[in-house]
Order: structure tokens, then sequence, then C-alpha cells
């Protein structure tokens, strides 16, 4: 339902409707209204309000849908095509266009309407206030798109766009660091033997995880899960996506198999919801874009790094939270997420492609360091290690002494006061 109430087409056809209604609802409210309207209105001023209504917004609809075109274009050319999602579910953009489509499908019914000669005096003078009204509601979306438009497809409005719902993810995932289940540290011990192994149907990414759904299953069936495909894995068939600890009932394996998956939602991209690892990817994938040849833009790769090190504090400052007493679902076993799997999402592709950069290198180093003195330890090994990997890709590539020297210098200062 999240996906699919974030695509045009949903919020089109309701705001379309509701212009349709609209027009058809003034020739019928005309009989409902209990005393006469103080003024009149001809037919043709309706009809020539609805006539410009009609031409004007099936012309702007076009040629906003030409520009989003150009902006998701400029977006996968210049930042990445992972973050064209989030330009593609942009809802102050989704509404204005369904404004405009809902506004164009009002003045063609209403002239239809109005042809028909179903409008009574009373009902043309409804219709006039609605037109008004959609006028108004015209102009306001019109005002906004032009201020949109200036920022839509931006590499900084873009990337920001990728920091909002990386963040959201990551205090998502904070909140419920097992997606409400209990925590699954050791897979090989906590599995018991024996324990029934269900695969993946189909080959793709794990968006979500019906946690409620796998959750009744384990009180229908007497029994645990313990899961093994967490959003973001790529499975295919033959990939464990739980393990079932024994049931009261193991003949009917075909039907706990269905269930069993009908729980894992598996797409051909993965998706921002449950997965903050993508997330910091994807910034990843800005930096290192704006770091090759073609783009050249080191500015870019700094900043993204920047925002990085935001998003990473966040998870250093929660992740060393116990998980909560009362699991929602305690029956349903999942592995965290590794603070070392976040570090290399987000700082390896940068570290790599900028390793001849002293300028990329100096920041990277600085948000490292700036992040292992954070109070705690997996996120100080984590940043530790990053470290060591940047400097020796860095000694590999750069060519000045001088550069290496400089780096070397702020490695082991910043070394020295970390482990202080």
């Amino acid at each position: 339902m999240a996906q699919l109430t974030r695509r045009l087409w949903v919020r089109a056809t309701l705001i379309g409707g509701l212009g349709v209604l609209a027009a058809i609802l003034a020739a019928v409210v005309e009989r409902y209204i209990p005393w006469d309207m103080p003024a009149s209105i001809s037919a043709d001023a309706v009809d020539s309000l609805l006539t410009i209504i009609a031409s004007s917004m099936l012309a702007v609809t076009t040629f906003s849908l030409s520009v989003m075109v150009s902006a998701y274009g400029s977006a996968t050319s210049n930042v990445t095509p992972r973050a064209t999602k989030l330009l593609v579910e942009d809802r102050l953009t989704q509404t204005v266009l369904s404004t405009f489509i809902g506004s164009f499908l009002f003045g063609i019914v209403g002239l239809i309407v109005l042809k028909t000669g179903a409008y009574g005096e009373r009902g043309r003078v409804v219709l006039f206030i609605v037109t008004i009204a959609v006028i108004a509601l015209v102009v306001i979306s019109l005002l906004r798109w032009i201020d949109h438009l200036t920022r839509l497809g931006r590499v900084g409005e873009t990337t920001d766009r990728v920091e909002e719902a990386t963040r959201q993810a990551i205090e998502a995932r904070l909140d419920e660091p097992y997606l409400g289940g209990a925590p699954l540290h050791d897979r090989d011990s906590a599995v018991p033997p024996g324990a029934v192994m269900i695969s993946a149907y189909t080959i793709g990414y794990i968006q979500h995880v019906d946690m409620s759904a796998l959750s009744g299953f384990c009180d229908a069936y007497d029994t645990t899960v313990f899961v093994n495909a967490v959003p973001g894995t790529f499975v295919y068939p033959h990939t464990p996506l739980v393990w079932i600890g024994g049931t009261k009932d193991t003949k009917d394996t075909e039907a706990i198999r269905e269930k069993i998956s009908a729980a894992f939602s598996i797409g051909d991209e993965r998706s921002f919801d449950q997965d903050p690892r993508f997330g910091l990817a994807v910034m990843s994938e800005i930096g290192s874009r704006a770091l090759s040849p073609a783009t050249n833009d080191p500015g870019t790769a700094i900043d993204v790094i920047g925002r990085t090190t935001r998003l990473l504090s966040i998870w250093a400052r929660g992740c060393d939270q116990d998980a909560p007493e009362e699991q929602k679902y305690p029956r349903v076993h999942v592995p965290p997420l590794t603070t070392a799997d976040l570090f290399e999402d987000a700082f390896m592709l940068m570290a790599r492609d900028g390793a001849g950069l002293i300028e990329v290198q100096l920041r990277i180093q600085k948000a490292l360091m700036a992040l292992a003195r954070m109070d705690n330890d997996a996120v100080r090994t984590a940043a530790l290690r990053q470290s060591r990997m940047a400097l020796d890709r860095a000694e590999v590539v750069m060519a000045l002494e001088a550069d290496k020297m400089r780096l070397r210098e702020l490695v082991g200062a910043d070394l020295g006061s970390a482990a202080e």
C-alpha cells in the first residue's frame, strides 16, 4: 500500500475523479438549494471560463511532464539512477500535476454537461463558484510548481532527498533494531538442529518483511522463525528466507512455504524504507560519480562525506541501545544491522575513487576520526578500519610525497586522539 500510494497515477486518478465529480454535482446540487440565488450567470460566461481551463490545463500538463522527464534524466546523469525513484515519488510534483489533470477533466466534463442543458439557473451559479475555486487552486499550484522547478533534479536537491530518506530509515531501524522481533546475534547457535529452511521463490531484493504475518504464522503453528533475508538482501531460489524451529504440523510443507514467502516483498530494486544500507550506498554513489573524470566535482563528494557523517552519527548515538524488553513479535528472530557494513557502504566507494585527491582524502579522514571519537566501540572499530583502508589506497595512488606525508600526519594525530 505504501508503494502504491506513491505512484503518480494513483493521485492523478483520485484528484481527476474529484474534478469530474465536482462538474457533475454542480448540475445535481441545485435542486437541494432551498433559496434563490441573488444573481444569475449566463451559459456563455461559464462556457468561456471552462474552455480556458480545459485548453490551458492540457498544455500546462504536457509541458510539466516534459520538464519532469528532463529533471529525471538530469538526476540520472549527474547524481545516480537510484535517486530518481525519490524524485518520481515527490508528493509536491504529484499533487501539482494531479491538480492540473483534475482541472482539465473538470473543464471538459463541465463543458459537456453545460452543452446538454443540464445546468439550470442556480446550477450555473454553483458551477461558476466552483470554477472560480478551481482557478484559484490552479494559480496556487502554478506558483508552487514554479518555485519547485528551480530545484527539481538539481544535485543538491536530490542529495537532500536521499539524505532525508536514509535518515528516516536509520531512525526507524534504531526504534526497532530487529524490526520488532527478538535479536538474532549468532545464527549458528540460535537455530535449533533440524530446523526447516524456507527458500525464496524468485530472484530479487528483499524490500519489506511483514513481521506481523510471520508472527501470526508462529502463533498458528506454535513455532519460532529465524529470519535470514533482511531488507536489502539479494535472494534467489534456494536462498534461505527463514528457518522454522519445529512445528506441530510439518506435513504440508508447500503451504508453509507459501505463507512464509508471502511475508517477504521481493522486487527488482532495493527500497529505502526498511534498508538504511541502501540509502548510505546511494549517498556513496553520488559522491563517487562526482569524482569521475567526466564530472570532476570534488566539492559534491566533500558535501556527501559531510552528509554521510551526519547520518552515521545518528546511528552511532542510537545503536548501543539495548533491544526493548517486550518485543512486538517475540517468536520472530531477526539479525541486526552490522555497523561495519554501514561504514563500508558509506565510505568505500569514495575512498577508492578519490584516492588520488588530497582534499577528498583529508575530509574522509576527518569524518572517520570524528566518528571514531564517539562513545561506541563498534563505530570506533569500523571507522578506524575504513581510515586505514583509505590511507592505504591513497598511498598507492598519490604521486606527490608531500600529500602522502600530510595525510599520514593527520591520520597519526587523529589515531592518537581517538585512542585517548
